[in-house]
């Protein structure tokens, strides 16, 4: 038996643990005047979400949600590098490698949590500061406010690593105007600040000094609307001179990539800029040339059905997607390539476009059983 002062000792380390593990606590959720204020706290590994990050919050939303008190959510990134750089991917290799539940738990718990976002009753405020990267794109874009800064980065990078645009990447991408959804799902190209907002990612662009202020005035607000919410957002977005700053990045590619990425092949994308030929064009051809070939696929087929298809489709699909790519070998490899060790060089199989059969792609979009997944 231990002795009482011993015994007092483990008592007093046991309590001062517990308030330690609450600041260091994965995903912060607070109740600050009307708001729920969620502050994503992974910050070395750049808020990189994982599966009890998804529970928490989850769990969290639905509680706010039937709350009289609470008005509006907030959710936002720590450490002032990352609003989220996306999902924990190399966990979920590992769980897919020895066959574990997580990677098949994991996808589930994620999409039902972006189905949460798109369909919440109340104001959801997504302070998109820093990387925000995959599963951070699927934390902010379904909700009905993102705010960008001028250190935000966009990006949906999975075809570089055996997956595809998820978190509902087949709902958002597609709706994005012209073509710049299917050029940015399949290229993985960088969207930077002002650029978020003007492709229609963002709905206001604030900077990321005044992001401090900007939360004060919406926790300050007296049972709010999203009217009220709106024309806060409004003011601090007319401040920031966002119009007077130089065009979209995009503008000038705009015309080539509503007319190359419309077609309903990746073969006759790749045939179109390789005609088109100008230094645009080749640098796409480059990148795609890196990507996964099943990835491509997978992905334009996503994108061109998800176009037309309720949020709650899509994310049905996309969890049958992840689950073919848990299946495959590009996805392992990627991982390999990109995360562990690094190299860079993934070697893909089939290695080719032309090597992937409709059949097998056809196969990764069949539709799953009705107990599989559930929103």
């Amino acid at each position: 038996r231990l002795k009482p002062l011993n015994r007092l000792q483990v008592i007093l380390q046991h309590v001062k643990m517990s308030q330690h593990t609450d600041s260091t606590a994965e995903v912060l959720l607070e109740k600050r005047g009307g708001a729920g204020v969620i502050t994503l706290n992974r910050p070395k590994v750049l808020n990189a979400l994982n599966i009890s990050m998804s529970q928490q919050i989850y769990s969290q939303l639905k509680t706010w949600e039937q709350d009289p008190e609470t008005f509006l959510i907030i959710i936002k990134g720590s450490g002032g590098k990352a609003f989220c750089a996306g999902g924990d991917i190399k966990a979920i290799s590992d769980a897919g490698k020895a066959g574990d539940r997580l990677a098949q738990d994991f996808f589930r718990q994620e999409y039902v949590l972006n189905n949460a976002i798109g369909t919440y009753r109340k104001p959801y405020v997504a302070l998109i500061d820093g990387i925000t990267m995959g599963g951070g794109v699927g934390l902010s874009v379904h909700g009905h406010f993102r705010v960008t800064t001028e250190k935000t980065l966009f990006a949906m990078p999975e075809t570089a690593i055996g997956l595809f645009p998820d978190v509902g990447g087949g709902y958002f991408l597609p709706r994005l105007s012209g073509k710049i959804g299917f050029y940015l799902g399949l290229t993985g190209a960088r969207l930077k600040g002002r650029d978020v907002l003007k492709a229609g990612i963002a709905t206001h662009f604030v900077e990321a000094e005044k992001l401090p202020a900007l939360e004060k005035d919406l926790i300050a607000l007296k049972s709010p609307s999203k009217e009220n919410i709106a024309d806060l957002l409004n003011s601090y977005h007319v401040k920031s001179k966002v119009d007077q700053e130089k065009e979209f990045v995009l503008d000038e590619h705009m015309e080539k990539i509503n007319s190359i990425f419309s077609a309903n092949s990746m073969e006759e994308i790749v045939k179109r800029l390789k005609q088109d030929g100008s230094p645009f064009a080749t640098k796409q051809l480059e990148t795609l040339n890196k990507m996964s070939p099943t990835s491509l696929k997978i992905t334009l087929r996503q994108l061109r059905e998800g176009a037309s298809m309720s949020l709650q489709e899509v994310l049905t699909m996309e969890y049958g997607l992840s689950q073919a790519c848990m299946q495959g070998h590009d996805f392992y490899e990627g991982v390999r390539a990109v995360l562990i060790d690094k190299d860079h060089s993934p070697r893909w199989k089939p290695a080719a476009l032309e090597e992937v059969s409709d059949e097998f792609v056809d196969n990764c979009f069949k539709p799953l059983r009705s107990n599989d997944f559930r929103l």
